[in-house]
């Protein structure tokens, strides 16, 4: 029988008293959010709890064994994924309305939070979750610290996978009022209305408030508080509201030349199925592996700033990864496996599960799905073996997940936890294109290559929008996340950056140009990919001189290290040419994109003008 007595503030008082949370801000926000939701009990989480916490979740169903230190879970079948029509930032200033950030006004909002969170918790244990986007002692610390409280256990233990968590870092806040307050109620997943026009479901940053309500869900960026709405949609209204940083949706790796000593870092922004996690995870091709180190920060989140010195720095906010295992093989990824094995505390949610075996696949794990399928469940828990003759839907939701440490990462960096955060050399874009964009170019001037990032894209299909050659714009790889205008996105960017006196280089990668006629990948990518990297690098410090182009610098074909790689002369020729004519076509299009956006600096526009200037 559920219990669905409340509990009383005495007893919250009591919980707190008993987990040693001494910073009084927390108390009256954890005590007042336990009377509007009402759950039965209150319980304090540290990382500490995890082994305790999975044990109750093994018992109670909510997570399945997956082998030895490995756990499954399974989402409600309606909620797999982010919804971006349902995510909502709100402010009381109408000026940070943008073009995709859904801006609404923030009391109406907070009202409306409110009203529907009201008692849904009954029954339920509020879990408190204190936890940090950063190293202690990092420069940006003041901008990391959140309570998330949630009345689902999976949620914690995803969080303390991804999160820094504990009761010491809110007790030891220079200003103790200084958290994001942030709030999931679960909701009656099953009774939402889901896609129809009766969703209750919203997912609130109430940005200039550093309050983040989300109600109706459990999966994802729209449970795990401290990740996309703290990480990425507070950070970035944070960043600007500060002065002082960027928060962008970015990986961030470290290449070092084993022969030289000399050490590399790279921040990038990619679009979704642009290869953002396997170029963040990725390790040198075997041919140059004993002359060059990869080292992984991080495939989803980097906070930039400039230090004392005048270089930009990044850091990966996160402690852990939220992976899709979507096509994640030995051959895409052999760190993200080598990171998920046996032991690992790893979770896996939606992807096929057999109850028999405890084993674990998704599509592109392996060539083909298990030939036995006794056992095999898919990703909604129907078993594979009842489906009809001819059924061939996804055994594994295309957005299913594997969750896990940053030190379960074989080739995380050494210093990832280092407060200080890294030295950026560049920050690249990179997005699927089958034409337009050759391999790499480079891009040293700094409106130009914000203006390049405000006009990165992926491209999007003929049947699924109508328009041949056009890409789907994703500014910065941040179209989800942007907390304010894009104009003013773009003047902070130009902000942040310009007060570095040594600046990174820009750059946009494409690993994906295709053959027109048979469709071939024209660069083999994956560890390959390391090359132009290492041409960057050569280029930023002088050592190569590239090919001037319109849209950049472009590889000399003689400054490629191509040592234990062949690639056909024709296809290494197209991946190094630009295609004027093509280039020309885009510059029409980038021209009605950026004019969607109030208060586009005027150093992005002259970016423009020279650019389609430059092409004729």
């Amino acid at each position: 029988m559920v219990d669905s007595t409340a509990v009383t503030s005495s007893d919250v008082e009591k919980v707190l008293d008993e987990a040693g949370v001494s910073n009084p801000h927390v108390r009256e926000y954890v005590t007042y959010w336990a009377g509007i939701t009402g759950p039965a009990r209150v319980e304090v989480v540290n990382a500490s709890d995890d082994a305790r916490l999975v044990a109750e979740s093994l018992e109670a169903g909510e997570l399945q064994p997956a082998g030895e230190g490995l756990y499954y879970s399974r989402s409600y079948f309606k909620d797999t994924a982010r919804s971006e029509e349902r995510t909502i930032v709100a402010t009381s200033n109408p000026q940070d309305k943008g073009v995709y950030n859904n801006w609404r006004d923030g009391q109406e909002m907070s009202e409306a939070q409110l009203g529907r969170m009201r008692g849904q918790s009954a029954g339920k244990t509020m879990y408190v979750v204190p936890y940090l986007m950063a190293p202690q002692g990092s420069p940006l610390e003041p901008y990391a610290a959140g309570v998330e409280l949630t009345d689902n256990r999976p949620v914690v233990l995803h969080m303390i996978r991804m999160a820094r968590v504990g009761v010491s870092y809110l007790d030891q806040l220079e200003d103790p009022a200084h958290f994001v307050r942030a709030v999931h109620v679960t909701g009656d997943l099953e009774n939402l209305g889901q896609g129809t026009p009766e969703d209750q479901r919203y997912f609130v940053t109430v940005a200039d408030q550093r309050t983040i309500l989300h109600f109706g869900s459990s999966y994802g960026g729209n449970a795990l508080l401290g990740k996309i709405a703290h990480g990425l949609r507070q950070a970035c209204y944070d960043g600007r509201a500060s002065g002082r940083f960027l928060a962008e949706q970015f990986m961030l790796l470290g290449i070092s030349d084993l022969e030289t000593g000399k050490r590399w870092h790279i921040a990038g922004g990619f679009p979704s199925a642009s290869g953002k996690t396997n170029l963040a995870m990725t390790l040198a091709p075997d041919a140059l592996g004993s002359r060059y180190r990869v080292d992984f920060y991080g495939d989803d989140i980097a906070w930039l700033w400039v230090g004392d010195d005048g270089r930009v720095y990044a850091m990966n906010p996160e402690f852990g990864v939220f992976g899709v295992a979507k096509d994640t093989n030995e051959a895409t990824n052999p760190t993200a496996l080598d990171s998920i094995q046996p032991g690992t505390g790893a979770i896996f949610t939606n992807v096929a599960y057999n109850e028999k075996t405890q084993e674990v696949w998704w599509e592109g794990k392996t060539k083909n799905p298990p030939t036995d399928l006794d056992g095999w469940l898919d990703w909604k828990g129907e078993k594979i073996a009842d489906r009809e003759n001819g059924d061939d839907s996804p055994w594994a939701h295309p957005n299913s997940r594997f969750t896990t440490t940053l030190a379960n990462v074989p080739n995380v960096a050494a210093d990832f936890e280092a407060p200080q955060g890294v030295p950026v050399d560049a920050i690249i874009f990179g997005g699927r294109t089958r034409d337009r964009e050759p391999l790499v170019r480079a891009i040293t001037d700094l409106a130009e290559g914000v203006y390049d990032g405000l006009t990165l894209g992926a491209e999007a299909t003929f049947a699924a929008d109508g328009l041949d050659g056009q890409l789907r714009y994703d500014p910065m790889s941040m179209r989800p996340f942007m907390a304010y205008g894009e104009g003013d996105y773009a003047a902070h960017w130009l902000e942040v950056i310009g007060k570095a006196s040594q600046p990174p280089i820009f750059a946009h990668v494409n690993w994906f140009q295709r053959d027109a006629e048979d469709g071939h990948f024209l660069w083999p990518g994956y560890r390959e990919n390391l090359r132009p990297l290492l041409w960057l690098m050569q280029f930023k410090e002088g050592e190569v001189e590239g090919v001037r182009t319109p849209v950049g610098v472009i590889p000399a074909e003689s400054e490629l290290v191509m040592d234990g790689l062949e690639v056909p002369a024709e296809d290494m020729s197209r991946i190094l040419t630009l295609d004027t004519e093509r280039w020309r076509q885009e510059m029409g299009f980038r021209e009605e994109h950026l004019a969607q956006f109030e208060r586009l600096p005027e150093e992005i526009w002259e970016a423009h003008r020279r650019v389609a200037a430059d092409l004729g």
